[in-house]
């Protein structure tokens, strides 16, 4: 048979402490804190076009998402492709094209 658990308060502070009371624990940590002296290094802002995509990215996902949805259509439209499913497949790939470029833009 296992041994029983023990059982314990649930305080995690030591007995007698007033909410808001700093103890003697809490002093020693902030005197090291501030003994801590600030970098005097420079760090330059980031640039521009670390936050912007250039213009071509939305272009192209556009143009990607475009051609798939148009080489979709081809395949119920034109009369020559009704036995087979190469523009959907087609037309699949330039999808997902897109859908990988919209996930480059920022």
């Amino acid at each position: 048979m296992a041994p029983p658990k023990k059982t314990t308060t649930g305080r995690v502070t030591p007995k007698g402490t007033q909410p808001g009371h700093v103890g003697s624990m809490a002093k020693e940590a902030h005197h090291h804190e501030s003994a801590v002296a600030a970098s005097t290094r420079y760090t330059p802002p980031n640039k521009k076009e670390l936050y912007e995509s250039p213009r071509w990215v939305p272009i192209l996902m556009g143009v990607l998402l475009g051609l798939g949805v148009v080489s979709i259509l081809t395949r119920y439209i034109v009369p020559a492709f009704e036995n087979t499913n190469t523009p959907v497949v087609v037309g699949l790939g330039f999808l997902l094209g897109g859908l990988y470029t919209a996930t480059k833009w920022r």
